[in-house]
């Protein structure tokens, strides 16, 4: 089978709404419902390198730094392109854009799963921080 045809509709919006969900928890400052996402054996790289591995790693650093983040105005995501790396494996390219006085743009990498009929869960993600040539 094709991977390319082995996407549906359902997978690439139930992927979609998995980033959507990021977007809202991110705004909201809503540790639980961010974790919600995460694979039991997931693994998350900052945009500044710190490496997470775990669930309980991923949770711990959630927890202590989500609540409390500071940014000014609205934080967007938005799905780039969906590769499918086999039925059950998706390589998820997103946009996340800061809106506020000093702006800011991440290009996070999701890869994510699902077991059967199960829901899209973020598995190996790196979130990196676009820099802009000053010139």
């Amino acid at each position: 089978m094709d991977i390319e045809h082995a996407a549906t509709a359902a997978d690439i919006k139930a992927i979609e709404e998995v980033v959507a969900t990021v977007e809202r928890t991110q705004r909201a400052k809503d540790a639980e419902g961010f974790l919600a996402l995460f694979h039991p054996d997931a693994l998350w790289t900052t945009a500044h390198g710190r490496v997470l591995i775990g669930f309980e790693e991923i949770a711990e650093f959630t927890r202590a730094v989500l609540p409390g983040a500071n940014w000014d105005g609205e934080v967007t995501y938005e799905v780039v392109h969906v590769q499918f790396l086999r039925p059950d494996v998706a390589a998820v390219k997103v946009r996340q854009v800061y809106h506020a006085p000093d702006g800011g743009e991440g290009a996070p990498l999701y890869v994510m799963t699902r077991e059967a009929d199960g829901p899209w869960l973020l598995t190996a993600c790196q979130n990196t921080q676009v820099v802009r040539d000053p010139a």
